[in-house]
C-alpha cells in the first residue's frame, strides 16, 4: 500500500490499478492474438482497435514493423480500452503498446517510472454523440441522463467527467444525477441503437457510427475543448526494461511508426482502405465500415507522432481536479524522446519536445 499512496492515488484508482496488477499476475490477456513467422527477440505488441490507433491498424496492415523489426516475431494482443492494457502491461506481457494519456500516466505513477512514453501517434478522434430525440442541446440537458464511455478511469471516463466539472454537473459515482456507463465501444454501439443510453464519449470509429447508423447528434467535437483543436488521444508506451534490453528494436519500432504515420498523411484515401480492412479482420463479423463512416471518422481525428506533451500533462491535472487523483502527479520523467528524435533526425525531420 505504501508504494502506491506515496503517489497519492485516490482509493477508487487504487483499487483500480490492483485489479489490473493482480489480473496481469496471471500471465496474458485471454484476447485472441495474431503473430509474424521468424527468430529472434518477440515483441509483445498492444493496440485498440480504434481509428485514433490508425497508426497501429495501417502499419500492421501493411507489415511496416514486421519488417523493420526483422528477425524479431512480433505478436500483436486487441483491447478494448485502457485499463485492460494496463494490467498486461505493468505485468511483463506486454512490451509496447499504443495507450491513451491517462492509462498512460496511471502506469508511470503506479509503476515508479517502469513505463516510458516514446511518442504521439493521434490528436483529436473523440466525439460527444447523444440521441437525436432526447432534446439534448447542452450540459443542462444531461440532468438525468445515462452516458456512455470506454472504461472507468480510461482517457474519455476523465474527459467526460472533467466536462461535467466544468458545467456544475456530477457523475452519479461522485454523487450527481449523470449516470456514467462504462462499457465497450462495441456494446455502446448496441445501446445506443436499443435506446438504453442517452448518449456517449466515445473515440473514432465508433462515434461516426453512432451518427450514421443510428441518427445520433454530435453534441461535441473534444477538440473545440482544446488549444489549437489539438490534444494527444494516443501514445506509444514502452516498457523501460525491455528499453533497456533492446533498445535496437525500440528505435525499429519507432521508425516504422514515423514511416507509417508520413504514409498515411500522403496516402489518405489508401490508408482508410487499410484501416477499414485491417479492423474488419480483427473485429467479430468481419464487415468492413461504410465509406462515410471512415471519412467522417478520419476527418475528426490527425495522426501524428508529436506527443502533444503540454496535453498529456493537462489530463493528468483533469484526473486529479475529477478526484482520480489524491495529488496532481509528478509526470517528470514520463517521456523517453531520444530515441524519436533520432529517428527524426536520420530523415531531416524536426525534433519533438516533452516540455510544459
Amino acid at each position: 500500500m505504501k508504494t502506491f499512496s506515496r503517489f497519492g492515488i485516490s482509493s477508487l484508482l487504487l483499487v483500480t490499478i490492483l485489479t489490473w496488477t493482480l489480473a496481469a499476475c496471471g500471465g496474458e490477456d485471454s484476447t485472441p492474438k495474431s503473430s509474424s513467422s521468424g527468430t529472434g527477440v518477440t515483441v509483445h505488441l498492444g493496440y485498440f482497435p480504434n481509428l485514433t490507433h490508425a497508426a497501429a491498424l495501417v502499419g500492421l496492415a501493411r507489415k511496416t514493423y514486421e519488417q523493420e523489426l526483422g528477425p524479431n516475431k512480433l505478436t500483436t494482443t486487441i483491447f478494448n480500452a485502457g485499463g485492460d492494457l494496463v494490467k498486461v502491461l505493468l505485468g511483463g506481457n506486454i512490451d509496447i503498446a499504443f495507450l491513451g494519456p491517462d492509462p498512460a500516466i496511471y502506469a508511470y505513477v503506479q509503476s515508479k517510472g517502469s513505463v516510458h512514453v516514446l511518442a504521439g501517434a493521434s490528436s483529436g478522434g473523440v466525439l460527444f454523440v447523444v440521441q437525436p430525440d432526447e432534446n439534448i442541446n447542452g450540459p443542462n440537458d444531461l440532468h438525468g441522463k445515462k452516458i456512455a464511455d470506454p472504461q472507468k478511469l480510461n482517457t474519455q471516463d476523465v474527459s467526460l467527467h472533467h466536462y461535467l466539472q466544468q458545467h456544475g454537473l456530477k457523475a452519479d459515482d461522485q454523487g450527481g444525477d449523470v449516470q456514467v456507463i462504462a462499457t465497450s465501444n462495441a456494446n455502446t454501439v448496441s445501446l445506443f441503437k436499443q435506446h438504453q443510453i442517452d448518449g456517449a464519449w466515445i473515440p473514432e470509429p465508433w462515434a461516426s457510427r453512432l451518427v450514421a447508423e443510428s441518427k445520433g447528434k454530435v453534441l461535441l467535437d473534444e477538440r473545440t475543448l482544446w488549444p489549437d483543436g489539438k490534444f494527444v488521444t494516443t501514445n506509444i508506451v514502452v516498457r523501460t526494461e525491455f528499453q533497456k534490453q533492446h533498445p535496437d528494436i525500440v528505435k525499429a519500432f519507432l521508425k516504422a511508426e514515423v514511416d507509417t504515420i508520413q504514409y498515411i498523411n500522403k496516402n489518405p484515401a489508401e490508408a482508410k482502405n487499410l484501416a477499414n480492412e485491417y479492423l474488419a479482420s480483427v473485429l467479430p463479423g468481419g464487415k468492413k465500415l461504410d465509406q462515410q463512416i471512415m471519412d467522417s471518422a478520419f476527418d475528426h481525428l490527425s495522426v501524428t507522432y508529436d506527443p502533444l506533451a503540454q496535453t498529456l500533462y493537462t489530463f493528468g491535472d483533469y484526473a486529479y481536479s475529477v478526484g482520480f487523483l489524491k495529488e496532481k502527479p509528478d509526470l517528470t520523467g514520463i517521456y523517453d524522446l531520444d530515441p524519436l528524435n533520432s529517428v527524426l533526425s536520420s530523415q531531416g525531420l524536426s525534433p519533438v519536445t516533452a516540455s510544459k
